[in-house]
Order: structure tokens, then C-alpha cells, then sequence
């Protein structure tokens, strides 16, 4: 299994960052020891002291699939949950200054947590998604998949250019503006629409 990501996929976010909005989409990865098993306590990693969320819409990938057509790219994902694609911030601004690639700051174990998939056929339409991210039970981060750069479609196909993808791969699609710090002992939790579909609390 992989976890594909796609980066700068809301303009609001590219520019909190000071990035330039992509014409295409920006794809990295995280091998899928990165995924937190629903088992398992969320640990603040000891490699950073800026740790930071970003709540995505995240797609599952039910059929394998190599250059697909963009009209064709909704036959391949079958289920959608949110997920965070949490940063090490401080080490990523480090990397970058370098010109270093910053898999340490994104790829790390356990830092890609998803939550309880819905079938995307339950979507009355997926170009109007709705989904929240919660701190604290304060809400710090809302978006919808109309104001995503690349919808899904183009994300699928762009991807199955260069990767095969397969049963069970997972496509995070970008978070909108408002990504911030996590501390030990908070709360965090997600929603599509009304729907809570992910909790975590910090240890």
C-alpha cells in the first residue's frame, strides 16, 4: 500500500506558506508505515518541537490502475474519509533551506492518520464537499473540495502517469488554509459534512 499526498492543492494554503500555486499537482509520499494503526496512541515525535496538522479529504483506491483518463479516473476510488498529513514543520523549513528532500519532516512513522471511510456514492456531489478540523473543540480548519486547484479526477490520472496505482492505495488531496501547531494533551477530531469520522488526542 501507498500513500500518495498532494501538496499546495488550496490556494489559500499555498500562500500561508509563502508558496507559489502549482500549475500542476505536487505529489510526494509516505510509505505505509506512516499510517497510524487504529490500535495505536498518536505519540508527539521527539525529532521535532513544531509539529503541525493538515486535515485532508482523503480517497481510497479500489481498482489498479496506469494511465488513467481523467474522464475515467472516478471508476478507480470507491470511499472517501478525512485524514491528517501531520509535519514536523521546523525540521521541513530546515530540509528546504538546504535544498534537501524532506521525507523526515512528512514520511515518518505514524504520521499519516485517517479516519472511518464513507462510500463516495453516498456524495450527493463530489465537487462540493464540506469538512472541518476541530482543536480543542475549537474549529481551526474548513474546507470543500469545490476550492480544491486539481478536483479528484485530474488527481487520479495525473498520479497514474507516473505510479501504478493499486487496491488500497490511499490519494490525501491537499489541506486547506488554516494549519497549525499541535501540542501534548490536545484533542483533535474531524468531520465531513456532520459526520465525526476522526478523533485523536495528542500524547
Amino acid at each position: 500500500m501507498t500513500i500518495f499526498c498532494i501538496g499546495r492543492n488550496y490556494a489559500a494554503h499555498a500562500l500561508e506558506l509563502n508558496n507559489e500555486i502549482p500549475q500542476e499537482p505536487v505529489i510526494f509520499m509516505k510509505p505505509e508505515s506512516a499510517l497510524l494503526q487504529p490500535s495505536m496512541p498518536f505519540c508527539y515525535p521527539e525529532f521535532t518541537n513544531e509539529l503541525h496538522y493538515e486535515c485532508e479529504l482523503v480517497l481510497q483506491i479500489s481498482k489498479k490502475g496506469k494511465l488513467i483518463a481523467e474522464n475515467s479516473a472516478a471508476e478507480y476510488y470507491d470511499a472517501i474519509t478525512v485524514g491528517i498529513d501531520f509535519t514536523a514543520r521546523d525540521l521541513q523549513n530546515e530540509l528546504k533551506k538546504k535544498g534537501l528532500p524532506w521525507e523526515k519532516a512528512k514520511a515518518w512513522d505514524n504520521s499519516a492518520v485517517i479516519g472511518k471511510w464513507i462510500p463516495i456514492a453516498e456524495m450527493k456531489n463530489k465537487k462540493d464537499i464540506n469538512f472541518c478540523f476541530y482543536k480543542n473543540k475549537t474549529i481551526v480548519q474548513q474546507g470543500n473540495s469545490s476550492l480544491m486547484i486539481h478536483d479528484f479526477d485530474k488527481i487520479v490520472s495525473h498520479i497514474s502517469n507516473f505510479f501504478t496505482l493499486n487496491v488500497g492505495d490511499l490519494i490525501f488531496t491537499g489541506t486547506p488554509a488554516g494549519v497549525g501547531e499541535v501540542s501534548v494533551g490536545d484533542d483533535l477530531e474531524a468531520f465531513i459534512e456532520d459526520d465525526s469520522l476522526l478523533s485523536l488526542a495528542i500524547k
